[in-house]
């Protein structure tokens, strides 16, 4: 449970310095370049996961950025299939130029996805915060036309995510399936932990019993247990779906459902931009930022 003195520590982290946030970006991002990507994407192929790679950044307000992340990302694609990876991409669409252009979005992405397709490699479209939501989801059921490997992201806490699923599930898109990160009005967000640990299960079932492929991303063990459950009951196989977690988040959690038997993607992230993306993470989990705080206290 969050505590009032996690909320204060949360609080501190635009005052902790870039080094000492970096020492702790270790733990969720695998570096600044490729390179080092691929080398983390090999450590966790060899406990038997699958991964995605993601070029850090987001909202991008120039168009030289967004060619540069294209760019980037077709590195990617070179690397994973020359080195063999079983791995796939993820991309923020505002890294690509959705805020900016949406017409420039689609060419950066239709180049990324046109390379991918003659790599034989999955792209999805990660999900951002509202203003984003519906230009997201379209963009990507646009895309599946032409590049049927294409799939996007589903946030459970979003009132509008299962009612989204109806035009997926009718496009038999892959989604994943996230809780959602971002900070949102109750207007458009629950607030509830439980209830958006039961939406999150709703948008599971109804997914996976319409025949369709899902990631299933989660370090909740309450969430792990609902889709563990809709996935007995439907009797799937593990070549319906996948469990996915982060980076240097629950080791061990990862390690129980791979030795269960079941399918699991490790989300990569690497890139310049490791700050933000660090921030994010070190929110999420007042305990590491804790440890963040105590580091600037004892003098780094």
């Amino acid at each position: 449970m969050t505590t009032l003195f996690d909320r204060l520590v949360v609080g501190t982290l635009p005052f902790v310095p870039k080094a000492i946030v970096g020492r702790f970006a270790k733990r969720y991002v695998a570096g600044a370049t490729l390179e080092e990507a691929v080398r983390v994407i090999k450590e966790h192929a060899a406990e038997g996961a699958m991964a995605t790679l993601d070029v850090l950044g987001e909202s991008v307000t120039r168009k030289e950025e967004t060619l540069a992340t294209r760019d980037e990302y077709l590195r990617a694609l070179e690397a994973i299939a020359r080195e063999k990876l079983v791995a796939n991409v993820s991309i923020k669409p505002t890294a690509v130029g959705l805020a900016i252009d949406p017409a420039l979005a689609r060419q950066n992405f239709d180049a990324i996805c046109k390379r991918a397709t003659e790599l034989g490699i999955f792209i999805r479209l990660d999900m951002e915060d509202t203003p984003f939501t519906e230009s997201t989801l379209q963009l990507a059921l646009d895309l599946k036309k032409d590049y049927p490997e294409t799939g996007v992201v589903v946030q459970a806490y979003l009132r509008r995510s299962l009612p989204d699923l109806d035009r997926l599930v009718a496009a038999k898109m892959n989604i994943r399936i996230c809780k959602g990160i971002y900070i949102e009005p109750r207007e458009h967000a629950y607030k509830d932990r439980q209830t958006v640990i039961q939406n999150f299960g709703a948008i599971v079932e109804k997914h996976l019993a319409a025949g369709c492929y899902a990631g299933i991303a989660t370090h909740d063990e309450a969430c792990v247990q609902l889709a563990l459950a809709t996935i007995d009951r439907l009797r799937l196989t593990p070549d319906r779906y996948e469990f996915q977690m982060l980076h240097g988040v629950d080791p061990t959690l990862r390690k129980i459902l791979i030795r269960s038997g079941h399918r699991l993607r490790v989300y990569v992230p690497y890139g310049r931009d490791w700050y933000p993306y660090s921030i994010r993470r070190l929110k999420e989990n007042p305990a590491i930022a804790r440890h963040a705080l105590n580091a600037l206290v004892r003098g780094g």
